[in-house]
């Protein structure tokens, strides 16, 4: 366990260790630290021991989501402790009669809301996306390229579905034939590029490299429905056709330019760019 896989995050203006998982690319965090904060206990390892015993008569799904890793204890020491990545931990909070965890519970209950609301009318989720985005200090100019590359990424998945390509695992393979392709980097090592761990890559594009991604996946859509490929081999190989596509116009761009297109800007550096360009009105 490296140190810079292993932190302290404030939640209530108390300490709750965390730990990076790099191949899940999920955060993990101590349950005990989590009920100790929103409970209050003076024994939270007794209160958990009891929740966790509760759950498993109940069969609550959320037990088998559970793990433990090798935390520092008070006493310095690396201790065996129970953990759960953040969907585990937020269902975990629901089963917690607490009045510190009304609000997250209140939060999920409207965030459960939304989402319904959204896939009875699509164009909600559009405008919450615009006004999350603005609220983070992007520029609409770079609004409006992330809200074109949702629709394109939209056209694309469907267009694997049709070809009898499995979400998740399968899905993910393709993009990252797409993503070599086009930037010589794969998903995972150009976030490191990044300076990302959890947070999408695409938000953390610079406006050309948002181009580029999009004329790798339009590329691939059309290639597909062209083609119509009958086995995930063939759409794998699709796929990389799609990113050389780009490739070609990113290595045009280079040489004219005579500098890369591959930044290492992320969102931090996007919206602070914005809020300068707000200042300097």
């Amino acid at each position: 366990m490296s140190k810079k896989d292993t932190s302290i995050v404030l939640f209530h203006e108390k300490q709750v260790r965390r730990h990076w998982d790099d191949k899940k690319e999920l955060w993990y965090f101590s349950i005990v630290d989590v009920i100790e904060i929103l409970t209050d206990s003076p024994r939270p390892r007794k209160y958990w021991n009891a929740l966790k015993t509760k759950l498993l008569e109940e069969g609550s799904e959320v037990s088998q989501k559970l793990g433990q890793l090798k935390m520092k204890a008070q006493d310095g020491k690396m201790r065996m402790t129970d953990v759960a990545d953040t969907e585990a931990l937020l269902r975990l909070i629901q089963s917690i009669p607490s009045p510190k965890a009304e609000p997250l519970k209140i939060w999920l209950a409207k965030v459960g809301y939304e989402r319904i609301e959204e896939t009875e009318d699509p164009e909600l989720a559009i405008d919450r996306a615009m006004r999350t985005y603005l609220k983070k200090g992007y520029s609409k100019e770079w609004i409006n390229q992330r809200l074109k590359t949702i629709e394109v990424r939209k056209e694309l998945t469907d267009e694997w579905e049709e070809r009898g390509v499995k979400k998740g695992l399968e899905f993910a393979i393709l993009t990252d034939e797409i993503t070599k392709a086009w930037s010589g980097k794969s998903v995972k090592s150009y976030k490191k590029f990044k300076g990302l761990k959890k947070q999408n890559l695409r938000d953390n594009m610079t406006n050309l490299e948002l181009v580029l991604n999009m004329l790798a996946e339009v590329s691939t859509t059309e290639i597909s429905k062209e083609k119509k490929p009958k086995t995930f081999s063939e759409s794998k190989i699709i796929a990389k056709k799609g990113g050389d596509t780009a490739k070609k116009a990113r290595k045009d761009i280079e040489q004219k330019t005579g500098k890369s297109t591959i930044s290492t800007k992320n969102a931090t550096h996007l919206q602070k760019n914005n809020i300068k360009k707000l200042f300097n009105k």
